[in-house]
């Protein structure tokens, strides 16, 4: 199965790669960061192995590796080196791959190239995570139109925090868009509980939809 994903966000820190951790694990699949940015704290693959419980055969090494946590652009010039976005190619391994990118849809990776623009080449479809919280409206729903703007496949929005339907709801109504489930926080986050909070909140025939017939 040549299945691959995007998972994208609204903005940075929202949890996508706490998700992208479980979908990860959900599929059995592998896990590629293009580009990671900071590399002194725990990287998105470490995170992503230890919640996901993710062997490093099924971690496929990032393609930049910058070392200030900063938007890629910048890590890459305090670093002397300059991204090259046609690089950046997906693996093609025979198993599902989750992609995670960087941040929000416009980070740039050069000054004339953000990650949208590479999402639009790949054409995969990409799940949008979204937080619950006050302000996800607009953030999610100009991420929505940023993306249809560049003809990038949506497979739907995965929200991340508390519950708030009505805040869900207009979302998913305005957007036009799927909603996926809801990933909830964890007061205490454990490889256990992320494995059944995602089974208990997000139902994978709706990622199976996007294989190819």
């Amino acid at each position: 199965m040549r299945l691959r994903f995007v998972v994208t966000g609204t903005d940075t820190g929202i949890g996508k790669t706490v998700f992208s951790a479980a979908l990860t694990d959900a599929l059995n699949a592998c896990y590629w960061k293009p580009i990671q940015s900071g590399l002194d704290d725990e990287t998105d693959c470490e995170i992503v192995s230890r919640l996901g419980g993710i062997p490093a055969s099924r971690i496929i090494p990032e393609g930049w590796r910058l070392k200030a946590p900063l938007s890629p652009h910048l890590a890459a010039a305090i670093d002397g080196v300059r991204i090259d976005p046609t690089t950046l190619q997906p693996p093609d391994i025979g198993q599902p791959v989750v992609i995670e990118g960087a941040g929000g849809l416009l980070v740039p990776l050069t000054s004339d190239v953000v990650f949208a623009d590479v999402f639009a080449r790949w054409q995969f479809p990409v799940i949008l995570c979204a937080r619950t919280a006050l302000g996800t409206i607009n953030h999610t729903l100009l991420s929505l139109e940023a993306m249809r703007s560049r003809h990038i496949p949506i497979l739907g929005v995965a929200f991340i925090g508390d519950s708030y339907t009505g805040t869900e709801s207009i979302i998913t109504e305005i957007g036009k868009v799927r909603r996926l489930g809801r990933l909830p926080h964890f007061d205490v986050l454990t490889p256990e509980r992320l494995r059944q909070g995602f089974r208990d909140n997000f139902d994978l025939s709706a990622l199976r939809e996007a294989l190819p017939q």
